[in-house]
């Protein structure tokens, strides 16, 4: 059997329709249309009002089991069922996270999908696209520089130089930044003190950029954001610094989704990134706005399996931009299933071990406790899930079968799909159950009310969503969920910072974990973005770069043409 050629390859030899041929087949006329070179565009904001008395598309969300090193597909098969639907006579619009090139240059790769199934072309979506990030970097860092400047200048808001919040971001992943002093030198080069930086997917500018659904409340949001406390205990905001102006000057651009497609000239509305440990990790409310009216079904994604991603989908994303999921797709690999009996060491990068790649559907049975739980997952809010087997080369029948008899036996929907090596027409059997699901009456709920107090959020998300007994609050956690109540922050939803490698806070626990306590170290607040993050573990807000990064692979040809981007 021939191999497949790379995603490069692919994507390169991939025609695409005119953007514009795009926007139109969406129903966006071209002064709604902003051209950004050949390669992608963005769409007008007005478009979001002019478009409310259209029909709206069905909303289907696609998550996974818990991740493993390996990767699941998310954004893969999230191409893949945008591109299904037009098989079975139905239109589809895809809508996902751009991609950060921190984790491009590092040992993640890109972002665009793969295989037949990917946002096109392969090196905008993963290099710059439109700017939007360095747009968040730039709107960040300026706040930075205005909180430091502040203190030079005589602090007027008496702002505790210990108790500044608001760090530096880039993105790069740079190990190195992770903790610094700044100030050092001379009386005139600022006032000594620590500080560091993070990736820019981890800036509250990110998350406030996603949640915004118009100029005006991205600029209130960036007001309300929480850059540090002054001596008496009390919250300063960027608008207290009078910042939150300038910086919305910078992110209006940004603010609009950028539109591309996919390998078969699906419609792929491409919008943020905010990190998926301490933020919601969904792509932006305004594109799920302009896109619910512009097709038949809207498929997006949430990062991580459906613990995180899809619970703070259902309870973050949801509660802002007043959109209801018809349905979930949960992803499930035979091999990431495999991974979860904790039998076998899978390390990113590395080859599997030759044991986990003999037949064993036991094997996938036996880690499918982690499928099950991701289901009850999503019908806890009262949502239809569809399961995705995501077929890798090499996977035996009997394994991806017994993926599909796990389903049935929770009383889910099933399909087999192969659209990374055929597209859309491998997808077909997954957007006809889709189609199924979407039709069965919807009873959405969010997980909690508004007015539980933060303790009862963190509980409930704990007990409900991870199979926690309960959870363990350290004194400085109970001390800062008091201060947020006191300062009005109590109906805030909750997203909980852990790892993503297990449904609870230890990521060697595989499966579905029994008998464990959330221990939550501290809280700390996203006044801007709107919700709340309780840390449990070690949370690393800048990536390192490994041994052999990504970087060192990719390059200009004679042609210049990309090389080397996986």
């Amino acid at each position: 059997m021939p191999s497949m050629p790379s995603d490069l390859e692919i994507s390169r030899a991939t025609p695409r329709k005119p953007l514009a041929d795009v926007a139109v087949d969406m129903g966006i006329e071209s002064r709604l249309f902003e051209p950004y070179g050949h390669a992608a565009g963005k769409i007008a904001l007005e478009a979001i009002d002019e478009f409310a008395d259209r029909p709206r598309a069905k909303y289907v969300v696609v998550t996974s089991i818990t991740p493993t090193p390996l990767g699941e597909g998310k954004t893969t098969t999230t191409v893949g069922l945008g591109q299904g639907f037009g098989h079975i006579g139905k239109r589809g619009v895809i809508a996902v996270r751009q991609a950060s090139m921190g984790p491009t240059f590092g040992i993640k790769g890109g972002a665009a999908g793969g295989g037949y199934a990917q946002v096109v072309p392969m090196e905008a979506v993963n290099l710059h696209l439109t700017g939007d990030l360095h747009a968040v970097t730039s709107a960040h860092n300026l706040l930075a520089a205005m909180v430091d400047n502040h203190l030079h200048k005589g602090n007027e808001l008496d702002i505790d130089p210990l108790a500044v919040a608001w760090r530096r971001v880039l993105d790069v992943n740079d190990r190195d930044l992770r903790q610094i002093v700044t100030g050092l030198g001379g009386r005139q080069d600022g006032l000594p003190r620590q500080t560091g930086f993070d990736i820019t997917a981890a800036s509250e500018v990110m998350a406030v950029l996603a949640l915004s659904s118009s100029l005006a409340d991205l600029r209130a949001r960036l007001g309300r954001m929480v850059v540090a406390y002054d001596r008496r205990g009390e919250p300063v905001t960027a608008e207290d610094l009078r910042a939150a102006g300038a910086m919305c000057v910078q992110l209006r651009e940004a603010l609009k989704p950028n539109l591309l497609q996919t390998t078969e000239q699906t419609p792929a509305l491409v919008h943020c990134g905010p990190f998926g440990n301490i933020a919601h990790g969904n792509s932006s409310v305004v594109a799920d706005l302009i896109g619910i009216r512009c097709g038949d079904y809207l498929v997006t994604e949430a990062g991580f399996g459906a613990d995180m991603g899809a619970e703070r989908f259902f309870n973050i994303k949801c509660r802002t931009s007043g959109l209801t999921p018809d349905a979930a797709v949960v992803v499930a690999t035979v091999r990431g299933l495999k991974a979860h009996t904790g039998r076998y060491r899978v390390i990113a990068g590395r080859p599997l071990p030759e044991e986990m790649l003999a037949e064993n559907p036991d094997d996938v049975r036996d880690g499918a406790a982690n499928l099950r739980k991701q289901i009850a997952n999503v019908r806890a809010h009262g949502v239809t899930p569809v399961v995705a087997v995501n077929a890798f080369p090499g996977d035996y029948d009997s394994e991806k079968q017994a993926i599909v008899d796990v389903a049935a036996e929770e009383g889910a929907r099933a399909a087999v799909t192969t659209h990374a090596s055929q597209g859309g027409k491998g997808a077909a059997e997954l957007a006809e159950a889709v189609v199924e699901a979407c039709a069965e009456p919807a009873a959405f709920a969010h997980l909690y009310p508004d007015g539980a107090s933060l303790t009862e959020k963190i509980e409930t998300i704990a007990r409900r969503m991870y199979g926690a007994d309960g959870v363990e609050l350290s004194a400085t956690a109970r001390r800062q969920l008091d201060d947020y109540e006191r300062h009005g922050f109590g109906e805030l939803p909750v997203c909980v910072a852990k790892t993503h490698l297990s449904l609870s806070a230890d990521p060697s626990r595989k499966g579905a974990p029994a008998g464990w306590t959330l221990p939550v170290r501290e809280v700390r607040l996203s006044a801007g973005a709107g919700f709340i993050y309780p840390i449990c573990g070690d949370m690393r807000t800048m990536p390192g770069l490994s041994s052999q990064p990504a970087a060192e692979h990719i390059d200009i040809d004679e042609a210049g043409q990309v090389v080397g981007l996986s």
